[in-house]
């Protein structure tokens, strides 16, 4: 075989390290841009905020505490605090249970108030009442294993019997009776109805706990332990058969349930609330609506003057990592400025297709595709689906993602398009608007739409009604 070398020309596309990083910031959100910026900042000297202060470093400095000769002989003549043998010994079956005390329980600074929800979560909430409870080491043991086994609404995951099984390994001569004794315990703690294996007993243990003279209690206590499937199901002439009730006490009984609570544990979660901060402001100006950038949310970044000035000075004798920290500096500021611009631009070609939106709501959204902004701001389909997404637009009618404002379109009789924002909020209003004693069926709904000119399936109805997360007619059939 004859080799030989070829030489051919082609072209293609290759993104420079400033247009990568430029693509990166524009899909971040302001809490992720901020989190990248201060790992930039923290790695680039030649990086800093303009609201620095830059005489911090001077000012600590003054105020830095003296050490005096003074001072030094008084800190060693302070007493130090003497450790005494006598000291009471915790005994062996109290210290088995140092462990399920709340945290700081022994800060005499902290400020515990009984019964707070605030910072327990649900398994600290049910050990410390454990701790103060007269049961003895035994059965303590047997309700904290089944307190490990709840989930987050309270609920026990496991069946009894494997929990059993699993005990017996570990304490001798363990009876079935006794781990069902300590559910007893369990479900007698707070909040009402934790422990509970299902949720026809978790909301029959909060109708016990009720006093007896409460109206529709027993009616209620008897269709949660049996016909519970029956009330989801709405169905109200079997009901009334199998409890022998009428109409007005069935409606009691099922006000009475409907005030209890289906997750007792839920209270006690550690969730997290995630705060939005708007990137966009949208205000009505002399009639118009107008975009305009939040400023909280936009960081302030400069080019430290001082390393600039010294590597501008020191230029001939090297210092090549300082010049390229310097480039990426200011790669980065011009990122930044030029990632505010562009979602300010679609921001507002947004605002200026969805006007009816802003002084009509929902019903007058129009339809809009990302194609639409793109050609209008002379930019990609991508770019402009990398701006919309976890940005957000703070409005008189409230926050919203830029992405809401875009969806699919149903066609008209007169031969337009209809947003799918406003069909669903036309499904809202109708439903709103039904008599609870013959709700509207998905069916009836679309013959609506029909007469109002948007043409839509059922089977599109059905689909948007459970968007909105509406349950159907039978289930909103009033008892």
């Amino acid at each position: 075989m004859k080799h030989s070398l070829q030489l051919k020309l082609g072209q293609h596309l290759t993104l420079t390290p400033q247009l990568q990083q430029s693509i990166r910031l524009l899909q971040l959100s302001t809490l992720e841009l901020n989190q990248e910026l201060e790992q930039m900042l923290q790695d680039n000297p030649l990086l800093e905020r303009e609201d620095e202060n830059e005489d911090e470093v001077s000012l600590a400095a003054a105020e830095a505490p003296v050490h005096t000769a003074e001072a030094e002989a008084q800190s060693t003549e302070a007493p130090q605090p003497e450790s005494s043998e006598s000291d009471p010994v915790t005994s062996l079956d109290d210290s088995d249970w140092n462990d399920y005390s709340a945290a700081g329980s022994n800060d005499e600074d902290s400020d515990y108030e009984q019964g707070s929800v605030s910072g327990s979560t649900l398994r600290e909430h049910l050990l410390n009442q454990l701790i103060v409870s007269p049961l003895t080491l035994r059965d303590r043991t047997l309700v904290a294993a089944l307190i490990d086994d709840l989930d987050e609404a309270g609920f026990l995951t496991q069946p009894l019997e494997d929990i059993t099984a699993s005990l017996q390994a570990e304490i001798e001569e363990l009876e079935p009776q006794e781990v069902e004794t300590a559910l007893k315990h369990l479900q007698n703690m707070d909040p009402t109805g934790v422990g509970a294996r299902n949720l026809a007993e978790c909301l029959t243990l909060q109708l016990r706990a009720l006093s007896p003279d409460t109206p529709a209690r027993d009616a209620a206590m008897r269709l949660t332990a049996h016909y519970l499937d029956l009330l989801a199901a709405r169905d109200v002439g079997k009901l009334k058969k199998m409890l022998g009730i009428d109409d007005p006490a069935l409606r009691a009984a099922r006000a009475l349930i409907l005030s209890l609570n289906p997750r007792p544990g839920a209270a006690f979660g550690a969730d997290e609330t995630h705060y939005v901060i708007p990137d966009v402001y949208i205000r009505k100006i002399k009639g118009m609506w107008i975009a305009s950038l939040n400023a909280d949310a936009m960081p302030r970044l400069r080019v430290n003057r001082v390393y600039a000035d010294i590597l501008a000075r020191h230029r001939e004798n090297g210092g090549s990592q300082l010049a390229s920290q310097l480039q990426e500096a200011r790669w980065l500021i011009k990122n930044v400025q030029q990632r505010f611009d562009t979602i300010l631009r679609v921001s507002q070609a947004i605002v200026d297709r969805q006007k009816q939106f802003f002084e009509h709501g929902d019903v007058a959204m129009r339809p809009l595709v990302l194609r639409e902004i793109a050609d209008t701001v002379e930019l990609h389909e991508s770019t402009i689906s990398r701006v919309t997404t976890q940005k957000f637009m703070m409005t008189p009618r409230g926050l919203y993602e830029l992405k809401y404002f875009f969806g699919s379109h149903v066609a008209t009789d007169s031969g337009g398009a209809c947003s799918s924002t406003a069909i669903r909020a036309l499904i809202k209003q109708l439903i709103a608007a039904e008599s609870g004693k013959k709700p509207l069926s998905d069916g009836q709904l679309a013959d609506v739409l029909g007469q109002q000119g948007i043409v839509v399936a059922r089977r599109t109805v059905a689909k948007y009604r459970e968007l909105l997360q509406i349950p159907p007619a039978n289930m909103r059939r009033a008892l």
